[in-house]
């Protein structure tokens, strides 16, 4: 049975702990022609409050989600199988996004006034858009919707949000918070389905917004049905196949760390991961064992063992089956093996961090290989290594580790991404800054701090307490 038809069916959506395949939550599939009805009847009143009233509930949800941060670490952790002290700091970043998202609307989206004499005043205010669709991801199921779901409602729109049908759980408990909080559950609604309910969402004629976290495939799907709707707002956050580039470093133990950290956590499911390591030949050789000695260390296992590991086990058997597939493609075609892939029960997602030197391979596949699979690609020189990065058509993130502050004024300017850091892992980017891509990553519509962007739009205005008006030209005499 396709993991899909497992999940959803028969009017029901099935959530599994991917550490040990157990049933962890059931519900029904939500209507989609309900939920946007009720949205759209609650949005007039939801607009009309006050920006203070609605920053207020909006603070009050993160004190909800406080009072709950053990309960959803906890959730979080078994339905994503990541490890507990990883679920704990997405509980985190939900609290602190409130905060953030309050002075990103005040910057982003503030009042301006200008007068002009006998051309009254210009003013520019912001108007939400109504109601918005949030489609979540699995791999961070409470953090990343929730980057949407808060500047969307500060701003005044109201939100219909649709968990990965992976994750239900994690998405049951956020949206009560927020209702718990005095947000209304028309306002903030759960709804819980597969596939289909999110195409039926994106298609819908009562929603005004599509906010969208996910893979590229189903990114450009969304952009293809909406095409011809230019009136909807629709904000893109896909993958990347990330590179990370080594030069000349004296530090080669923090080079690996940095590596691995790019490379695995999360067990390689998050959208920055580094999925490509761009080696420059004089480099090779110290760095790679020291990469492969530092991978060999790390314990992957489920979320609550003690001792904690460094990463639990991809979402799903599927997911797990086309990375083992990946790895041994890569092998067939030229690949060759520094740190296998280890897939310790083929009845359980748990796979091993691999590392695979792919420079020999005729083509190398531009996809986005989500888990714990890092690409080793030896090239000469600064400008092959350039090259090398840009040789794909997403645009995420993307991190130079050493060389000197030239080379990386070189490389920002030259390497084609939304994140670009230096000396620093291409993962973890602060939501306290924009955060999106390019190409098959986004459609230049960064999240995180510049999410308040999307979430209303501009009203330029002329104003005047009286009419006054006069026609100096081309008039015959009265």
């Amino acid at each position: 049975m396709a993991e899909s038809d497992r999940r959803v069916s028969q009017g029901e959506i099935v959530s599994y702990e991917p550490a040990t395949g157990k049933e962890l939550w059931r519900g029904k599939v939500g209507s989609v022609a309900d939920a946007v009805d009720r949205a759209r009847r609650a949005w007039p009143a939801w607009a009309a409050q006050p920006l203070a009233t609605r920053i207020e509930l909006c603070r009050r949800f993160a004190n909800e989600v406080r009072k709950e941060f053990d309960k959803l670490a906890e959730l979080i952790a078994r339905e994503t199988g990541k490890p507990l002290w990883e679920a704990r700091t997405e509980v985190e970043s939900v609290i602190a996004k409130v905060d953030i998202s309050v002075t990103a609307y005040a910057e982003r989206t503030g009042q301006k006034k200008l007068d002009s004499a006998l051309q009254g005043t210009s003013a520019v205010r912001h108007k939400p858009h109504g109601v918005m669709a949030v489609l979540g991801p699995y791999n961070f199921p409470a953090h990343l919707p929730n980057g949407h779901i808060v500047p969307a409602l500060i701003a005044g729109n109201v939100v219909i949000f649709k968990p990965s049908e992976k994750t239900p759980a994690v998405g049951e408990l956020l949206m009560t918070c927020f209702n718990r909080a005095g947000i209304s559950a028309a306002v903030a609604q759960f709804l819980p389905g597969g596939p289909d309910e999110g195409k039926e969402l994106v298609g819908h004629p009562g929603v005004d917004g599509v906010l969208f976290t996910g893979s590229a495939q189903a990114g450009i799907a969304i952009n293809k049905r909406l095409a011809t709707n230019p009136g909807k707002m629709v904000a893109l956050e896909m993958g990347g196949n990330n590179p990370l580039v080594v030069l000349d470093t004296p530090k080669i133990n923090d080079a690996a760390v940095l590596i691995v950290q790019s490379a695995f956590t999360s067990a390689g499911q998050r959208c920055t991961a580094a999925r490509r390591l761009i080696v420059k030949a004089s480099m090779y050789d110290a760095l790679i064992p020291e990469v492969k000695k530092l991978a060999d260390r790390l314990i992957y296992g489920e979320p609550f063992a003690d001792p904690s590991p460094f990463m639990g086990p991809v979402i799903d058997n599927n997911a797990a089956d086309q990375l083992t597939e990946s790895f041994l493609y890569f092998l067939s075609n030229g690949g060759k093996a520094i740190k296998h892939m280890i897939r310790p029960d083929d009845s359980l997602p748990f796979l091993s961090p691999a590392i695979i030197d792919t420079t020999a391979m005729a083509e190398r596949p531009d996809v986005e290989l989500f888990g714990p699979l890092l690409q080793v690609i030896k090239v000469d020189d600064f400008d092959a290594a350039i090259a090398e990065a840009n040789k794909t058509r997403f645009g995420l993130s993307a991190s130079l580790v050493g060389g000197t502050p030239q080379d990386y004024n070189r490389f920002w300017a030259n390497v084609r991404a939304g994140v670009i850091n230096w000396n620093r892992p291409t993962s973890g980017a602060s939501s306290k800054a924009p955060f999106g891509g390019l190409g098959l990553s986004g459609n230049h519509r960064p999240s995180a701090y510049y999410a308040a962007d999307y979430c209303a739009y501009p009203v330029a205005s002329t104003e005047m307490d009286q009419p006054r008006a006069s026609i100096g030209v081309g008039l015959r005499d009265g």
